[in-house]
């Protein structure tokens, strides 16, 4: 609160312009102006970048990042980070399938009790990821990077140990047909799922005493103690969910190649670690919004769909994307340290 109050009276003494774009800064972070320079720049080198059918593309296309940047955004607050998130994609993915291919042909005529018990056992899989990251970190005192490389690692060589490299195909059709590609009053599926997410992250964060909690771990784990929050537990519930939400990405993704793929998630735990830094969720914990990490992911989206249209490669779009990573952790630094009144 001081922080605040000093980083005001500091910001009395600029012109006006700057005051607006300090005060947008503060609150915000650097996602606003980010996001205007992609749009204009885009917009220059496409005269596509700007149509309504492109936005909506874009829109369908960020769900898959969206749903992975809220449940990094979990951890992060806590003052840690995800990094096996691609790797529970791809076991969710693995397990789902499997499991789906072989119950199918014991019981053909009970499809969607198949593909219940697929989602099921994929959310299974990954909820143990979850809980063994969680409990390495709040139990054994691991560092975040360590824990969740070396758990991406395993789970990354198991998911190839089950399939061999191979996709799984065989699913059966409606898995695909609905989840993937079905509609509903003509929006497509992933996108009511990701808007429910979006809703049910919300009122988890800002309106339960599990948010309150994720928050109080990140800002002063310390004092957390001493209020009696249980940091261990909360520190194995963000990571359980972040897995479970990544999960459920991995049966979207699923659902939309209509196989079970060992190589899903590729880059998604940088972008969404991306996405959730670009959007003001500190790297130091204790602070992060859901709707501006919403706006993160569909940043991020809209940088790639402006790139693949103005024809810039995939390599040079990871050079870009890792830029940005950068130049907002950068911002970040700067953010915090106005903040707390020392800038």
């Amino acid at each position: 609160m001081s922080g605040s109050a000093t980083a005001g009276r500091q910001g009395d003494s600029l012109p006006g312009i700057v005051r607006v774009f300090r005060s947008i800064f503060l609150r915000l972070g650097v996602l606003p102006f980010f996001l205007v320079i992609a749009i204009v720049t885009f917009s220059l080198l496409s005269d596509r970048f700007l149509a309504v059918n492109n936005f909506m593309n874009v829109f369908r296309q960020s769900v898959y990042l969206l749903l992975v940047s809220m449940g990094q955004m979990l951890v992060l607050i806590t003052g840690g980070f995800d990094l096996s998130v691609g790797a529970v994609i791809a076991l969710t993915s693995v397990t789902s399938a499997l499991v789906m291919v072989a119950l199918i042909g014991m019981f053909p005529d009970a499809v969607w009790l198949v593909i219940f018990a697929g989602c099921l056992a994929g959310l299974l899989a990954a909820a143990v990821v979850g809980f063994v990251n969680g409990a390495g970190v709040a139990y054994f005192g691991v560092s975040p990077f360590i824990m969740t490389l070396g758990v991406s690692s395993v789970v990354a060589g198991i998911s190839l140990f089950l399939t061999g490299g191979v996709p799984v195909s065989g699913m059966p059709f409606d898995f695909g047909n609905v989840f993937g590609f079905g509609r509903v009053w003509g929006i497509p599926v992933p996108v009511l799922i990701a808007l429910v997410a979006i809703a049910a992250m919300w009122v988890l964060m800002d309106r339960t005493r599990v948010g309150a909690h994720i928050y109080a771990v990140g800002g002063n784990e310390k004092a957390a103690k001493l209020s009696a929050i249980d940091t261990k537990k909360t520190l194995i519930v963000a990571y359980g969910l972040c897995a479970l939400i990544a999960s459920l990405t991995g049966l979207l993704l699923t659902a939309r190649v209509e196989s079970g793929e060992a190589n899903l998630g590729g880059t998604i735990a940088l972008e969404s670690i991306a996405a959730c830094v670009i959007a003001g969720v500190s790297l130091r914990g204790g602070i992060g919004r859901v709707e501006n990490v919403v706006l993160g992911a569909i940043f991020i989206t809209l940088a790639q769909n402006g790139m693949n249209l103005a024809q810039v490669s995939s390599y040079m779009q990871m050079v870009l994307l890792g830029g940005v990573l950068i130049l907002a952790v950068v911002f970040d630094q700067v953010r915090y340290r106005m903040i707390m009144g020392r800038a």
